[in-house]
């Protein structure tokens, strides 16, 4: 008959022996498949009035590396010859803190920036004082 110690020293060695052979033969960890990441495109309409500005978030979900995003003013009406205000920035929670902008976009404009965190970003569209009558935009966000 087994004494409880000696079952207990057999469970333990094919215990050790299953994490040493599972562990044997995958090079799953040194050599790890690269995940490409994949874009995602946002699109933001909107009225913009006299003196108006609408401001929406948005989540970017990088993994360790940098990547872009970008927003273009991919359209304005009625007036496409208006230039109009976009910016980026990052969201914190209240409002859109801005990073970069551009406060002349005609339709076709793009401003870019860069992250290397996953985050809440913005995006802010906003009169610079040339609309007099109400405009409708879109505004395209691509992100990672």
């Amino acid at each position: 008959m087994n004494s409880p110690s000696t079952r207990a020293g057999r469970a333990l060695a094919a215990l050790v022996l299953a994490f040493t052979t599972g562990a044997c033969g995958s090079d799953a960890l040194t050599n790890p498949t690269p995940v490409t990441p994949t874009s995602v495109t946002e699109t933001f309409t909107g009225s913009l009035s006299r003196n108006g500005a609408a401001t929406y978030s948005f989540a970017v979900t990088t993994i360790g590396q940098t990547t872009n995003v970008t927003a273009q003013l991919s359209n304005v009406a009625p007036d496409n010859t208006i230039a109009i205000g976009i910016a980026l920035g990052t969201w914190n929670g209240a409002s859109c803190q801005i990073v970069i902008s551009n406060d002349k976009a005609l339709m076709g404009a793009t401003v870019f920036g860069t992250v290397n965190t996953s985050g809440t970003l913005c995006i802010r569209v906003f009169d610079v004082g040339n609309v007099n009558d109400p405009v409708t935009y879109e505004v395209k966000v691509v992100h990672f």
